[in-house]
């Protein structure tokens, strides 16, 4: 352990976060304003069905995933990951200007939800790409011996994004009264994700190309169809998938819902809910690369095990405890718990996924699992949970869904290749016997 060294190269991580950032920060701050976006834009007699309105378009971004998911995979394989994160974060700006700039219902009536919805679409197919561009990118840029750190650093953008996101949200809540904050003070957070967007544009165009990717575009391999190779890799993407079920779940439900929770079920300020928030993300930003780091130790499957393991077994019992005493104590408690283990997850899951495939389809592998299981089970997580507390007449009706991702995650763990011991390989070496 003493020959382990973090000598991290400063570009590429930060090339990774603030791309990955910003790709989740406007997804995040419509999450936590649901509430406020359901009265502006989709107004209705019941708030209920508001509610499900604005819960479906955020859903609605996610069917457009897996399509930019292939289609920037195949173009990151293909015209390198440089050039697929330049496309990506540019999209995810324009997209972004939209909803900040967006009329209300109120001003020119039915076009205003299209405006949204169309932003939606925009933002879905700009992130499915995000995700197995900056993956690839960061682990193909690591030392062999610290590929669990390096990749950790995905997950980090998408913590700081929730965090930044939470933060804002506080300061709103608590700093502007309801007629500001539902009239002008909701815009201010995706206004200040529009700075992000030159800023990584700048960093990206700085980045160098991996040298795995350009080993790999001049291999042989390189020239097999992507169909055939992907087709050998079935298994591989079907575990991916899984790990991403339980992975997407928990971020929705834990990181962007639980704000509508606490003000819709548990009648918490939203101040408080976002206070709580914030915390919670604290400590799992914190947990992230220090697990990424023990992940080159120990292996990337015990971790993630062991996470989810806990999850199974503390998530029932937290949301029965909060129902029955609903207090800001009572929600700070559950929320560092749940994103500490979120964050002990999320440390070595990048990592174990990039590793499971070759370099020259590993962008559009990555793309197509991550993206299938995001749209079906995180796009529209709070569409089913708000489903769920309204049919089973239960505020812990979250506690299932996050239970039932758990138990997926175990599952596909069983069936992960543990490349952590590979320390002496090159990530664009570790899986290419494979494909011989």
């Amino acid at each position: 352990m003493s020959s382990y060294q973090i000598t991290p190269k400063p570009l590429q991580i930060a090339a990774a976060v603030i791309g990955n950032a910003l790709e989740w920060y406007d997804f995040i701050v419509f999450g936590f304003f649901t509430v406020i976006i359901a009265r502006l834009f989709f107004p209705s007699d019941s708030q209920y069905a508001s509610l499900l309105l604005t819960t479906a378009t955020f859903g609605v971004g996610f069917f457009m995933r897996p399509v930019g998911g292939i289609l920037l995979g195949i173009y990151a394989d293909r015209r390198g990951r440089k050039a697929a994160l330049l496309m990506v974060i540019a999209l995810m700006t324009v997209a972004i200007a939209m909803i900040a700039f967006a009329p209300t219902y109120a001003a020119i009536g039915v076009a205003a939800p299209l405006i949204v919805v169309v932003a939606r679409l925009l933002q879905g197919f700009s992130a499915g790409g995000e995700f197995a561009s900056a993956t690839a990118f960061l682990t193909e840029s690591a030392p062999a011996q610290r590929r669990g750190f390096y990749g950790s650093w995905q997950m980090v953008g998408q913590g700081l994004a929730v965090l930044i996101g939470a933060i804002l949200g506080t300061v709103l809540s608590r700093s502007l009264t309801p007629e500001a904050l539902d009239g002008w003070g909701w815009r201010i957070p995706f206004l200040f994700g529009l700075i992000i967007g030159p800023l990584g544009l700048y960093i990206r165009r700085s980045l160098d190309e991996t040298s795995a990717f350009l080993k790999s575009s001049r291999s042989p391999a390189a020239r097999q169809g992507s169909g055939r190779v992907l087709a050998s890799h079935v298994k591989e993407m079907l575990a991916c998938l899984g790990m991403v079920v339980s992975g997407t779940i928990s971020f929705y439900v834990i990181l962007i819902y639980i704000p509508t929770f606490a003000r819709t079920q548990l009648h918490l300020p939203l101040d408080q809910a976002f206070f709580a928030q914030s915390i919670g993300l604290a400590c799992e930003v914190v947990l992230i690369p220090i697990f990424g780091v023990l992940s080159d130790f120990v292996g990337r499957k015990p971790i993630m095990i062991a996470a989810l393991l806990l999850d199974l077994v503390v998530t029932y019992p937290l949301f029965s405890w909060v129902s029955a005493s609903p207090s800001f104590g009572a929600l700070l408690t559950m929320q560092i718990i749940l994103c500490s283990l979120f964050g002990v997850f999320n440390g070595p899951v990048s990592t174990a996924l990039a590793e499971q495939f070759p370099t020259h389809v590993r962008s559009t592998a990555l793309a197509i699992s991550y993206n299938i299981a995001v749209m079906l089970f995180g796009g529209f997580a709070q569409f089913f949970v708000t489903w769920l507390i309204q049919a089973t007449g239960t505020p812990i009706a979250p506690a299932y869904y996050l239970m039932f991702g758990a138990a997926v995650g175990l599952l596909a763990a069983l069936f992960l290749r543990e490349h952590a011991g590979d320390a002496q390989r090159s990530v664009a070496d570790v899986v290419e016997p494979t494909t011989a």
